[in-house]
């Protein structure tokens, strides 16, 4: 039987937390770059008499 490379796994398991990060971190620069307007109050012209 062979024994189990933990190594492997373990780079698998970093390489896997860094993509995760990146990913993390380009989502909130993006983000960060198009602040999006607080959405407007929208008034239905039937109810606002």
């Amino acid at each position: 039987m062979a024994k189990p490379n933990y190594a492997f796994e373990k780079r698998q398991r970093d390489l896997a937390k860094k993509k995760k990060k990146e990913e993390k971190r380009l989502r909130k620069t993006k983000d960060e770059q198009s602040p999006q307007d607080p959405p407007q109050p929208t008034v239905d012209p039937d109810t606002a008499d």
